[in-house]
């Protein structure tokens, strides 16, 4: 018994078709998005290395089964584990994604589009451990693609209003591009797509009062490596289904996306790197990273004053409303680092929003509940209608203290993280600082300064091939 497409069924869904014609024949020549690329390759694995100071994030990694070894599998940065490219996805993505740190697109929906360097980089090891030569300039190209897939994907059609997790775009995204790394045709592309799209999708529930909790944190994992199984499956042979968003009753549409069909605003070229946002101050979700600046301005004026507020204000957009306007008991980091109240709370206390600050030891100082209380989040329609213009894409948020004597700070606005592109020349020094303390959280000084020479020099960096890079990650005593 054979599976091969029969000649009955339907041509295969434009959006599949138009997904692997840009993956296969598209020619990136955007210097911008190249450096762009870079830029988010390095502060991608920059977060994955202040990751592995956390234990909830390290107990995850490794092989399935203890002792497993991979010959010529792919390496893990930062860890002494070489795994098969499936599972080496998952830690790489989980380790990418653990401290809600790396790069981010918001637009109908959102979602962290170097999400998808977890399958990228580990097929690209993968693959150059076995004979097939890539340099760093094909897994910029790759990443380049996969931000453009995620990204325009994400601009016109909301997924989290369903209650479905944006995850399903770095899924749909790594397969794309890692079938072509693998030696996929279009055809073998659409097919791996198809089975993306039919896998059914995860829901949101784990980002979500009263079930918020680690997995958000491991879920782009999950979806990197699910990517690069679907891969390598259809390069084996393995059958798609060409209506799998289409299909009357049985499609994607029609099942869970309310019989809508996707809606797109521009075609696929490079315009999602070159306008990704980059998270530089603060570990925080994106939609609050302008009210923990607004919070870090105010904190001189209201640091010796805590007790005596009234109320904080919280101006924002509809967006953050909805993700990150939390109220009452928050039980975990992951419930913590998605509350606007809590991540303007810390820095008005403190001056400080790191990692460190949604555990346990400085979640329980009653000051934060205290003040959390007294705040009140609205909206402002004109902040809401900027975060979707596409020639702004502002993520406003305004912070004002009301005190008990009737006094009053200035409403802070900030419209601009300083990760946005119209902040560029102000955030990527402070980006490239960034980079630099992550990696001495795991490696020592002379290992750092390699890196970093290495990032000074796109030339370099292009040319060099895949494994001899990973091999700057891995520590010394596993070297």
């Amino acid at each position: 018994m054979t599976h091969n497409n029969s000649s009955n069924r339907p041509s295969p869904d434009k959006e599949l078709v138009h997904i692997a014609e840009y993956v296969t024949d598209y020619q990136v020549t955007s210097d911008l998005a190249y450096e762009t690329a870079r830029y988010c390759l390095m502060d991608a694995l920059g977060c994955a290395m202040l990751a592995l100071n956390f234990p909830e994030c390290t107990k995850l990694l490794g092989p399935i089964v203890d002792g497993t070894i991979v010959p010529n599998g792919s390496r893990v940065p930062g860890t002494g584990y070489i795994l098969d490219p499936v599972t080496a996805a998952f830690n790489l993505g989980s380790m990418i994604r653990w401290l809600d740190y790396n790069d981010t697109w918001l637009a109908a929906e959102w979602g962290h589009p170097s999400d998808n360097l977890g399958a990228i980089l580990s097929v690209a090891d993968y693959l150059n451990r076995n004979e097939k030569p890539l340099q760093m300039k094909d897994v910029l190209t790759a990443s380049i693609k996969a931000h453009e897939i995620q990204g325009i994907l994400a601009l016109e059609n909301s997924f989290n209003r369903l209650g479905l997790d944006h995850v399903v775009l770095v899924k749909v995204a790594s397969t794309a591009v890692v079938t072509h790394m693998l030696g996929g045709d279009k055809e073998k592309i659409i097919n791996a797509l198809s089975n993306a799209w039919i896998d059914g999708q995860s829901l949101r529930t784990y980002r979500h009062a009263p079930n918020t909790g680690s997995r958000k944190s491991w879920a782009a994992g999950d979806a990197a490596a699910r990517a690069v199984w679907l891969s390598l499956m259809t390069m084996k042979g393995e059958m798609g289904y060409p209506s799998s968003l289409t299909a009357p009753k049985w499609g994607f549409y029609d099942v869970l996306f309310k019989g809508q069909p996707f809606k797109f605003q521009r075609p696929y070229e490079s315009y999602v790197m070159e306008n990704v946002l980059f998270k530089i101050s603060f570990p925080a979700e994106f939609h609050a990273q302008t009210a923990a600046e607004c919070a870090m301005t105010l904190h001189p004026q209201v640091k010796d004053r805590i007790e005596d507020i009234e109320r904080a204000v919280i101006t924002t957009h509809e967006s953050a409303i909805r993700i990150i306007d939390k109220t009452g008991a928050l039980h975990n980091p992951a419930d913590r680092d998605h509350c606007i109240q809590y991540m303007t709370a810390v820095p008005l206390i403190f001056g400080r929003l790191t990692a460190d600050d949604y555990e346990d030891n400085v979640a329980s100082d009653p000051r934060i509940d205290s003040l959390r209380a007294k705040m009140q989040v609205v909206e402002n329609k004109k902040y809401s209608a900027d975060y979707l213009d596409p020639e702004k894409r502002s993520i406003a948020n305004a912070v004002q203290i009301f005190f008990k004597d009737g006094t009053s700070t200035e409403n802070i606005v900030v419209e601009y993280p300083v990760g946005h592109r119209r902040r560029r020349q102000e955030g990527i020094p402070l980006l490239v600082e960034k980079f630099k303390s992550n990696l001495a959280t795991s490696f020592p000084e002379e290992r750092v300064a390699a890196i970093l020479r290495l990032f000074s020099d796109p030339e370099r960096l292009d040319a060099m091939p895949v494994h001899e890079f990973i091999y700057l990650f891995v520590p010394e005593k596993t070297a």
